[in-house]
């Protein structure tokens, strides 16, 4: 009975092991490769179709500079006068349009790089020509939202910024944080 219990185990040790091995090189990737267009989530393509932040104002707004979609959010934590509100509002939709048409660009960029590669069609100046697109798109949408900010600068009052911060959570004890 021992040695019936032994071969048992002798064989059915190895076979959790075995399995393991199938997967001991799965890739963090696995999945994505049904992606409309592989490097952006279905998340992605969705806030950049819609003008979205995408997280590209980041050193705006987690150094201080509001943004006006947050803003307009919070007008009555802030006090919006008419007239800041109505700017606010102007800066937001320009921005939001603005976004959307290199949004647009930056999706169409990331699709033909996507193709290339699923086609096969691609080389290292085909590649470099895709990239250069794919990025100038991204620099353009980052700096549509970011310039945002700027303006908000210029509207809102010092008061107003510093409550911004603290409604947002970017304050420590009542100071910003660096």
């Amino acid at each position: 009975m021992k040695s019936l219990i032994l071969a048992f185990l002798a064989v059915a040790l190895p076979l959790p092991a075995a399995a393991e091995g199938e997967h001991a090189h799965m890739s963090p990737y696995a999945g994505e490769q049904q992606r409309e267009i592989k490097s952006l989530s279905a998340e992605d393509i969705a806030e950049l179709k819609a003008g979205g932040g995408w997280g590209l104002a980041k050193p705006a707004e987690l150094n201080g500079v509001p943004g006006p979609s947050h803003v307009l959010k919070m007008k009555r934590e802030l006090a919006l006068t008419a007239d800041q509100e109505r700017s606010v509002e102007r800066i937001f939709e320009e921005m939001r349009n603005q976004a959307v048409v290199e949004g647009k660009n930056l999706l169409a960029g990331e699709a033909a790089l996507d193709t290339a590669f699923r086609d096969g069609s691609i080389d290292p100046d085909h590649l470099r020509m895709l990239l250069r697109r794919i990025e100038a798109s991204r620099a353009s949408l980052r700096f549509v939202h970011l310039a945002a900010h700027l303006q908000m600068a210029r509207i809102l009052n010092e008061d107003q910024v510093k409550r911004y911060n603290e409604l947002r959570g970017y304050t420590v004890n009542g100071h910003r944080q660096r």
